[in-house]
């Protein structure tokens, strides 16, 4: 779908939104910024520089960084890579971005169900983040319970891998774990089935539809699950 047109700033505009907050910014220092990468501009046909409420936003990012935290551009720009992957950018100089996950009260958040995520992480960091070694990783990807998304782990990745390794501290192993997968996969059969008649129609309102169903129903499947081991768990008593 085409952006109208008015969705983009002019250099000049972005001159004009900048300048109250930030006295000295000139058109050469944002050429310059961009010189260095920290932000990627499209360009018109003609070659005319066409800014989005991003770059604004990553701009202010930017200028507030120098002006208050006194960093240089080459930490500013780790810091905008460690954002733009999903991370939170590391609080001291030389340290590791850490990933930042959605969640109510130390949980995912069910909101969560249906979106995509944003997080992007290496196997090195995965493994940092989680606690798990890489010989619990590659079980893990063997039995299909963590899994590549392109060239990067999700945020569902490092949330397995976190509660795998919590787990292990009570001798359960990958290989136990298989059925939570085929439980999942049951479950997520059955939303299908249910969301498939409107994901079938198309139009813009049946696909928000469909994803507002999708997450109510995979919310409500965890609560049963709960249930439904906390029940069987009184019983052992």
């Amino acid at each position: 779908m085409s952006v109208p047109a008015r969705a983009y700033l002019s250099i000049g505009e972005v001159l004009n939104k900048l300048r109250g907050d930030f006295s000295d910014i000139t058109i050469s220092k944002i050429r310059f910024l961009e010189s260095e990468g920290l932000i990627e501009p499209q360009r018109t046909p003609s070659g005319y520089r066409k800014f989005t409420n991003s770059d604004l936003e990553r701009l202010r990012y930017v200028l507030l960084a120098q002006r208050d935290q006194y960093l240089p551009l080459r930490v500013i720009k780790e810091n905008l890579e460690a954002l733009d992957r999903g991370l939170q950018p590391a609080q001291v100089a030389g340290g590791a971005p850490m990933p930042r996950l959605a969640t109510v009260d130390g949980e995912i958040a069910p909101s969560s169900f249906g979106q995509s995520s944003d997080l992007r992480l290496s196997r090195e960091e995965l493994l940092s983040s989680s606690g798990i070694n890489e010989e619990q990783l590659v079980e893990l990807e063997a039995y299909g319970l963590i899994a590549l998304r392109g060239r990067h782990y999700d945020s569902d990745a490092l949330s397995i891998a976190r509660a795998v390794s919590e787990m292990a501290g009570f001798g359960i192993e990958p290989r136990h774990l298989r059925s939570f997968k085929s439980a999942a996969d049951r479950e997520i059969g059955l939303i299908e089935q249910v969301i498939t008649p409107l994901v079938r129609q198309k139009s813009t309102e049946a696909k928000a539809r469909a994803e507002e169903v999708q997450r109510e129903i995979a919310s409500l499947s965890i609560r049963l699950h709960a249930a439904l081991v906390r029940g069987g768990l009184h019983r052992l008593r």
